[in-house]
This record gives structure tokens, sequence and C-alpha cells, in this order.
């Protein structure tokens, strides 16, 4: 009996930790601060994982519309798409950055500026179950042109 307990409570604890939320860190979380007008804009961030995980979707309770999106050359042409995940793999640093994986901040309703922070929830997915992992991201002032989202 002693032993069938034993055995018992050590499995009990393996199901346990296989059922823990990942440890997601996120760094750098920045989103670009527009113009009087302009309806999007993205956000960008570096996030780690310490076991295999991925980000599912994303949310804010400033922004109506928030997408996980990628850019990606296809033969001469530059094309964006929402994915509806993005593998985050044990111990990797995954970057959000212009031009690859962003988070797409749609339908404004005014203009971001820069210095103000926009929260952000986002849906991290492991082991079969979800978590909620908070962000701020601090506008940074425009570089260069205009962000060129034409299908959206």
């Amino acid at each position: 009996m002693k032993l069938g307990f034993m055995i018992f409570t050590a499995m009990s604890v393996l199901a346990a930790q296989g059922a823990a939320a990942a440890n997601v860190t996120v760094s750098d979380a920045w989103a670009r601060a527009t113009m009087p007008g302009q309806p999007v804009s993205a956000a960008y961030m570096q996030i780690k994982s310490d076991t295999d995980a991925k980000l599912v979707g994303a949310s804010s309770s400033v922004v109506p519309q928030v997408e996980v999106h990628e850019m990606k050359m296809e033969g001469d042409v530059m094309i964006m798409r929402e994915v509806k995940a993005l593998d985050l793999p044990k111990g990797k640093t995954v970057t959000l950055e212009p031009g690859g994986f962003h988070i797409m901040l749609m339908n404004l309703k005014q203009p971001i500026a820069a210095g103000e922070v926009i929260p952000l929830t986002l849906v991290i997915e492991s082991g079969g179950k979800k978590q909620m992992v908070d962000v701020k991201a601090e506008a940074r002032a425009r570089h260069g042109g205009a962000m060129q989202h034409s299908n959206h």
C-alpha cells in the first residue's frame, strides 16, 4: 500500500508539472505612434518561453481589433497576412519586428501619440492550455515614411 501511494503521489506531481503554465517573458515592447486619421498601427516585442508554446492571439482594452500578422516576401512582392499561431520554441527569443511578425492594432478611434502606453494581452498556448500575458507597449515616434497596410 505504501509503494502504491508513493507511485500515485509521484504521478500526481508529474501531471501537475505538465499542466503548469509556460513562464513567458516579454521585453522591449513598443508600438508605432500614428498620424491623425491613420486607422492602423503595429506593436513589436521580444517573447521568450521556458517551454514550447504558441502565441495564438492578442487583444487590447484601447484598440478595437488586434491581430497577429506576418510580413514576408513572396517572389518580388511584400505581403502581409494574419497568422493564427506563432511558434515560441522553448528557450528561444522570438522577435516581433517591422517587416516580420508583428501585432496589428486596427480600427483605431484616435491617434496613438509618442509616449502613450498601449496595454496588450497576449494569448499564449502551451500543453493544451491558454494563459494571458499582460504587456505594456510604449508608443515610439515615427521615423521615415507612412506604414503601408493598403489591404486593411
